[in-house]
């Protein structure tokens, strides 16, 4: 909330497989308290269980709400066996609450009053890309880290061809980037040399 901005573009510094859970719940009645107010509370402790055991995996965190009713989290993961682990290891909060849950759906027990769910993306490196401008660490950067923008290229297509290998990534990032700036005809910005166009939302 207080983070200080770093000025300019800077991207993720994100490397191999990207796994990003969304998880929220959405209150379908109001006035039914006593049923979502506990799934909120469960939300919360889930990640301060997280928050003070690192070792489980969960790199980042954003809280966010679509809706006065709906409300979730985006998680970055560091791999997808580390959330499976999370999610089924007996000493973990939230092993005790999905045993609760579904012995209250078994036993006819819930009636609709909040609803949940989840979405779970395992993102291949090349699979995604990211760009901030005068913004903290956010997001994938918040989770991962954060690096000036021309480490991994100057254009959505260097970024996407970026890979982590050894001598592999800058080169493939460079010609990614060339044929790019050919083909769309590109500008770069005045001030550092981004694409503003490839990086602009809703421009692919």
């Amino acid at each position: 909330m207080f983070a200080k901005p770093r000025p300019g573009y800077t991207t993720a510094a994100a490397t191999g497989d990207t796994v990003v859970l969304l998880i929220g719940m959405r209150v379908n009645r109001f006035w039914a308290v006593h049923h979502w107010g506990p799934v909120m509370y469960a939300m919360f402790r889930m990640l301060y269980e997280l928050r003070r055991s690192p070792e489980r995996g969960l790199r980042g965190r954003i809280l966010l709400t679509a809706s006065p009713r709906t409300y979730y989290v985006v998680q970055y993961w560091e791999s997808k066996e580390a959330l499976y682990r999370y999610s089924t290891a007996p000493d973990g909060f939230h092993h005790t609450v999905w045993g609760i849950a579904n012995r209250m759906v078994r036993a006819g027990r819930t009636r609709g009053h909040v609803g949940l769910w989840h979405e779970t993306y395992v993102v291949p490196e090349g699979g995604y890309e990211s760009i901030y401008f005068d913004m903290p660490a956010f997001g994938l950067a918040g989770a991962t880290g954060q690096v000036p923008v021309e480490e991994r290229g100057r254009h959505a297509a260097q970024r996407l061809a970026f890979r982590s290998g050894a001598g592999s990534g800058a080169s493939t990032a460079e010609s990614a980037g060339e044929s790019a700036g050919e083909s769309a005809g590109t500008t770069e910005g005045a001030a550092d040399g981004v694409d503003a166009r490839a990086d602009a939302p809703g421009v692919s």
